[in-house]
């Protein structure tokens, strides 16, 4: 059951300071006893998968960099207390001095996007079908390619690499190749 006072709102933290900004936040909400008005805090990030070296190494990747999405009642009290927070720019929607939630549906998108993100990592390069790819590793090393499928499930994708003038489809890894 969700409280219908509090509603999600989006805080714009410098890039890369998003984690700071939550710890901070958490520790001001206890010191200051607002634990009441505030819910979740929560830094948009999915889970990636990157194959290095033959392992399968997985990571998280912030997809609303510079962005925490802070469950919390709006009122001067919580409003203060989140711009006093170092390395805060402000809210984002609405206006400077009466931020907007966003509304129930966006939330529950990113919400959504946060869960499918650990149960289904994506990977973290993408390739695109016609995208020219410069190969890095094994028998066709330096060779530039154009890609011509890709399969997430086993990190391969098929490369027409041109060799003596002629296009010849080749089989590679992910890690075998490098956006071009």
């Amino acid at each position: 059951m969700t409280d219908k006072k509090k509603r999600w709102y989006v805080v714009h933290a410098y890039s890369g300071c998003e984690n700071n900004v939550k710890q901070a936040l958490v520790e001001r909400i206890h010191r200051d006893g607002l634990d009441e008005k505030f819910g979740d805090i929560l830094i948009p990030t999915e889970e990636v998968v990157e194959l290095r070296a033959g392992q399968k190494r997985k990571s998280e990747r912030k997809f609303f960099p510079g962005y925490v999405l802070v469950e919390m009642e709006m009122d001067d009290q919580t409003w203060h207390m989140v711009k006093s927070i170092p390395k805060v720019l402000g809210f984002i929607g609405g206006t400077s001095d009466k931020p907007a939630p966003i509304s129930p549906s966006e939330a529950e998108t990113i919400l959504r996007r946060v869960q499918d993100g650990s149960d289904k990592p994506k990977p973290k390069v993408l390739f695109e079908m016609g995208e020219v790819v410069r190969v890095i590793d094994g028998p066709f090393a330096d060779f530039n390619g154009v890609v011509e499928e890709v399969n997430y499930e086993k990190n391969r994708l098929r490369v027409a690499v041109l060799i003596f003038g002629r296009s010849t489809p080749v089989e590679l890894q992910f890690d075998q190749v490098e956006k071009g």
